[in-house]
């Protein structure tokens, strides 16, 4: 991608569009749609589709990709970090630029609706007390998994639900709280790799408070919670649709388990490819999700 961009852009406009992550659009957006989908079933018609696109600009690029370079502004990363290798030095007005995009999430944002629009404005507050100084809860151990697991586990498939103009009802509400849980899961694994930079930086991320042992054993508690929350509202009206939700089980025991076993012996490559494996994971459990729980399949 790297080398598309510097073909297709001036070179002092590269930097600015890496450092919004364009790897983590489409995964960000996929989260998002899961809700859409569960709150529109297949009904795609003009203002679906119109809802969803505005939806997918509002959350999965402006307010993502803004969220992600001004994290950068104030990480100053030199080595790898989730979803872009390599990172280019930082572009003088990376931080001007970057609350730009957040603040232009909201136009886009403001045409789906209050219920949109608050959880946007959520994401927006969170997203600078994460990473700007002094607060920047992003080092600070627990709030950093909080404020992630809010933003991109719960609000993230709540906003493609409220984009599709729906009330407040089952099955969103169980469904958030999984992923809520679910991210309490992930977001250790997007830490254990950058440790080392971590510490350097004098950040206390989850990781380095708890080690890498515990770390993967929190990330198996989160997982095992969600799927709890998913278990309770399969259980309202349980069908073969819901056989996706053992699948994804096992994609997360697949990545989990061995990580734990090997932790004491893991290497930075192997601990950044069981990070990408956990995405995986993660997109077939918004796939079980979403077949499981398609309003075709709900009685009400």
């Amino acid at each position: 991608m790297r080398k598309f961009l510097y073909r297709i852009l001036p070179d002092k406009w590269v930097p600015y569009l890496l450092h919004t992550r364009p790897r983590a659009w489409p995964i960000v957006t996929a989260h998002m749609t899961v809700g859409f989908i569960l709150a529109n079933g297949l009904q795609f018609d003009a203002p679906a589709i119109k809802h969803w696109l505005l939806a997918a600009l509002a959350w999965g690029i402006l307010g993502n990709g803004g969220t992600l370079a001004i994290n950068s502004v104030y990480d100053k990363d030199e080595g790898d970090i989730g979803y872009l290798d390599n990172p280019p030095p930082l572009p003088a007005h990376l931080g001007l630029f970057s609350m730009g995009l957040l603040l232009l999430g909201f136009l886009p944002a403001a045409m789906l609706g209050t219920t949109f629009l608050i959880a946007y404005a959520i994401s927006f507050i969170m997203s600078l007390l994460y990473s700007v100084p002094p607060i920047r809860l992003k080092a600070r151990a627990g709030w950093d998994v909080l404020i992630n697991s809010i933003g991109f586990g719960a609000l993230t498939i709540f906003a493609g639900w409220a984009a599709a103009g729906q009330p407040v009802h089952a099955p969103i509400i169980n469904i958030a709280l999984a992923f809520f849980f679910f991210f309490v899961g992930f977001y250790p694994t997007t830490q254990i790799y950058q440790m080392e930079e971590d510490q350097q930086r004098g950040d206390l991320t989850v990781a380095l408070a708890l080690g890498k042992k515990k770390a993967l054993q929190v990330c198996i508690l989160g997982i095992a919670t969600g799927f709890v929350f998913l278990g309770i509202e399969a259980a309202r009206n349980f069908g073969i649709q819901a056989i996706g939700l053992p699948l994804a089980i096992i994609a997360w025991v697949a990545v989990l388990l061995p990580w734990l076993r090997n932790h004491d012996r893991a290497d930075m490559q192997y601990e950044k490819h069981h990070f990408y494996l956990a995405l995986y994971a993660w997109a077939v459990t918004d796939l079980a999700v979403a077949i499981a729980f398609l309003p075709i399949f709900r009685q009400f």
